[in-house]
């Protein structure tokens, strides 16, 4: 008994706060037409074809897909993912190939940078340790290279999306016919 007294105080305090917001729309001169106009000023045609576009140009040249789009502060974050992975696979390849050449002097009778510091086991796992790195960097430099695009995309559909100032919240009351009682409830509407 309480919550359906509660509930109709509700729905009447949001009925009165509706019915108040809709005198003050009202009361302005010329709203629609001055919206019209505004809307007319801001608006840009729908390009069907620029999530490809800015994917394509990110797929020739990584960043350029962002500057298409106007995201031009994304550029240093997409070459500082690349150079990191480049770094360490140009590292990770250098030290894989300084313990492989020791293992290949080891396995001749010659003498390797290593002298007895390090057991012939020891210099195969570094090799195999090395190998995974540069394995594991090439990966993050795809990653990168594929998120660049992705990014580019997405951006430039988000930036085609419309959204309009036209969203109302109001409350609702439905009849059903079945059981004869009242539902109240808040909808949320969008004009389009």
């Amino acid at each position: 008994m309480k919550t359906n007294r509660v509930l109709s105080v509700l729905f009447f305090l949001l009925f009165v706060c509706k019915l108040t917001a809709q005198k003050d729309s009202l009361s302005l001169e010329n709203t629609e037409i001055k919206d019209s106009i505004s809307k007319e000023k801001d608006y840009k045609p729908y390009n069907a074809l620029a999530p490809a576009k800015a994917a394509f140009y990110s797929a020739i040249l990584p960043g350029l897909g962002q500057a298409y789009n106007g995201r031009y502060w994304k550029i240093p974050i997409a070459y500082a993912g690349l150079g990191v992975g480049v770094y360490f696979y140009i590292n990770n390849d250098k030290e894989w190939n300084r313990y492989r050449d020791a293992y290949k002097d080891r396995l001749a009778g010659r003498e390797d940078e290593f002298g007895d510091r390090i057991s012939t086991e020891a210099l195969v796992r570094a090799q195999e340790f090395y190998r995974r790195n540069k394995e594991i960097s090439l990966l993050v430099i795809a990653g990168v290279y594929v998120l660049n695009i992705i990014d580019a995309n997405v951006d430039a559909h988000l930036q085609q999306f419309n959204v309009s100032e036209d969203l109302s919240l109001k409350p609702n009351m439905q009849y059903d016919n079945f059981t004869g009682k009242s539902k109240y409830g808040i909808s949320l509407n969008f004009k389009f």
